[in-house]
């Protein structure tokens, strides 16, 4: 029996208050709790927080121009850039200084290049001025202004000044509304011309085909599971084998393997012309469409549909039919008011898995998909790799990840995400 104290307090063996050292001993457990899922934690910060953080922060920077060209910036404060006039002379001195400078530590190419993502044209101005900049004099060879309008006449327009203006902030919404089809402007935000206008289409396209692939994919996965859960053991064991096959090729492979079956003078039309099921100048066209591209992506998520539904189906108690069949129901009866509901949480898990990995997918699209079934992650790839403009395509990948937690949402207020479930 434990010891008292004098207040009648228990004590343990080495005469401590039995209280404190319960909670000594908790406090290091959950230390010693801590340290070993930190590594988990820190993998997790790296390689998924981070960068999530990152591109956020990215889709709102804007301080290349402010850093390159601080007195212009500084100058055009004071200019009222719907006036309609061009800037005086002070503005064109602090310029031909900031431009000065940058060309002579290479800088001046990278406001050419944040320009030129709103206006067209302003990279090569910025070249071709900073060529003639760094051999002016700061200290005799004014006025500027002249001197800036004969090195190229585009320093005589008022737009590109109220370019410069406008996207001289530290922060900007501009990566934003150019997301979806606008631009910031002196006067506010405004719509893109209409041959600009394509993102929000391709936002549309990547949501619509997205629920097509998963559909298809339900509709395919679902026997194929059924048979896996229900199929004696050894045929079931190979079933599964085909199934998870596709995992052991490359997905580039298997992309590849579909542009060579769907294209106009491939296996599929091959077959259709000779059962003489199409004319030979009747070949269908199945490749760089969006038809190409929902039959090689459901090609290639349907196992991820399959498997979920096939780990809760195999949970499901074959007594649960008998007993249905045994009170008068028919097969088809017993299997959608007794089988199916139960298999729900299945088709909801795969769903999830298939849609959100339909979005993001960009490989396939390109490959397969031509200029009609490209998703918007081809898009945010092409900015990253080819335009350079990292800022729209953090700003379109914020949007497509705000867009999948809302649907996430959406999903859980509308079936609720504790039903979902991968079997047990």
């Amino acid at each position: 029996m434990s010891n008292t104290n004098e207040n009648g307090a228990m004590l343990t063996a080495d005469g401590q208050p039995l209280k404190r050292s319960l909670a000594t001993a908790l406090r290091r457990q959950k230390i010693r709790a801590l340290l070993l899922i930190s590594p988990l934690l820190i993998f997790v910060l790296i390689t998924f927080l981070f960068p999530i953080g990152s591109m956020l922060f990215r889709s709102v920077e804007n301080n290349i121009v402010v850093e390159i060209l601080p007195e212009t910036v500084v100058a055009l404060a004071t200019w009222d850039g719907k006036s309609g006039e061009l800037p005086d002379e002070t503005i064109y001195a602090a310029f031909a200084g900031d431009l000065q400078r940058a060309a002579k530590n290479k800088s001046h190419t990278r406001v050419g290049l944040r320009l030129n993502y709103e206006k067209s044209g302003s990279a090569s101005l910025f070249k071709k001025t900073a060529r003639q900049a760094k051999k002016w004099d700061l200290e005799t060879d004014a006025p500027f202004k002249e001197k800036l309008i004969a090195a190229h006449k585009g320093w005589g327009e008022v737009e590109i000044w109220q370019t410069l203006k406008t996207h001289s902030s530290r922060y900007t919404a501009g990566y934003f509304l150019n997301a979806v089809d606008m631009r910031k402007t002196q006067n506010g935000p405004e719509m893109q011309p209409e041959n600009r206008q394509i993102l929000i289409k391709l936002f549309q396209r990547t949501l619509i085909m997205s629920l097509l692939i998963t559909v298809a994919c339900i509709l395919l996965g679902y026997p194929v599971a059924w048979l896996l859960a229900n199929l004696p053991r050894s045929q079931s064991n190979l079933l599964m084998i085909l199934v998870l096959l596709p995992f052991w090729t490359s997905l580039l492979v298997r992309t590849s393997a579909w542009k060579v079956m769907l294209q106009q003078q491939g296996v599929i039309n091959d077959i259709f012309v000779a059962l003489g099921m199409i004319e030979e100048s009747g070949r269908l066209v199945m490749i760089n469409n969006q038809f190409g591209t929902i039959i090689a992506m459901t090609h290639i998520l349907l196992p991820f549909m399959i498997l979920p539904m096939y780990s809760v189906m195999q949970t499901i108690q074959p007594t649960y039919l008998q007993a249905a069949k045994s009170l008068g129901a028919t097969n088809w009866t017993a299997f959608w008011r007794v089988y199916f509901p139960q298999s729900v949480p299945g088709i909801g898990a795969g769903s999830i898995l298939v849609f959100i990995l339909s979005i993001g997918y960009y490989i396939t699209p390109e490959i397969v998909g031509g200029n009609k079934g490209v998703f918007i992650s081809n898009r945010i790839a092409y900015h990253i790799f080819q335009s350079m403009n990292w800022g729209l395509a953090a700003a379109l990948g914020a949007i497509l990840l705000a867009v999948v937690l809302i649907l996430y949402w959406a999903y859980d207020k509308v079936v609720g995400i504790d039903n979902v479930k991968l079997g047990g």
